[in-house]
């Protein structure tokens, strides 16, 4: 069983590298992100749909899974911005700040798993290269 493309587009998202569009229709010899494995250089795309049946499973499973709640999680956490102390119950200050340092750490062991760097939205670069040609 293959990714499907939205699988892949999360992926891509969860590892920091931004989206391509369809100007560039993503191959698995025409990419933006390309990684390097000893001798050989591939793709993310041709690192996605070369993975064995157990590493697909541990990729949608352990990582695609956990890091939708975990998003969810921190999009949900504004609903808890405007109480700050309600009877004993205390609002984490921190909340939100605690669940993106999870949500990144989930990111980059995502990252290891694949054996790709992480991109510019994730390695803590804010700027976007732009390259004319």
């Amino acid at each position: 069983m293959a990714l499907s493309e939205a699988q892949m587009t999360d992926v891509r998202r969860y590892m920091g590298y931004q989206l391509a569009g369809n100007s560039m229709p993503i191959t698995d010899d025409n990419d933006l992100v390309y990684g390097a494995f000893g001798m050989v250089t591939m793709s993310l795309h041709r690192r996605l749909t070369t993975l064995t049946q157990s590493e697909e499973q541990v990729l949608t499973a352990n990582f695609l899974g956990r890091l939708n709640e975990l998003e969810a999680d921190i999009y949900g956490a504004r609903e808890n911005l405007d109480t700050d102390e309600a009877a004993v119950w205390k609002h984490n200050k921190q909340e939100v700040g605690d669940r993106f340092g999870l949500y990144n750490r989930v990111r980059m062991e995502l990252c290891r798993f694949i054996g790709f760097r992480p991109g510019s939205g994730l390695a803590g670069s804010a700027s976007v290269s732009l390259v004319r040609s």
